[in-house]
């Protein structure tokens, strides 16, 4: 069981943001438009209310980091 039990939308918004950020590290088309996902990502992880919560430590912070990075390693 996992320590910690993010939202779904939390947990889709940080593995998007490691997708998008893939895809701006291997690819010279986008750019303009990945960094501004990229942002709008981080604004939306940061702005979440589940940080407002007692759950909300640094140390969920790098679960979900480690969570949404291994999801992303998983996909096909």
């Amino acid at each position: 069981m996992d320590r910690y039990a993010f939202p779904h939308d939390l947990l889709a918004a940080q593995t998007a943001w490691y997708a998008v950020y893939d895809q701006l590290a291997t690819t010279a088309k986008g750019g303009v438009a990945h960094r501004r996902r990229l942002v709008e990502l981080s604004r939306r992880i940061a702005a979440h209310p589940f940080w407002q919560s007692p759950a909300g430590t640094p140390a969920a912070r790098v679960a979900l980091k480690e969570l949404a990075r291994t999801r992303m390693q998983v996909r096909p």
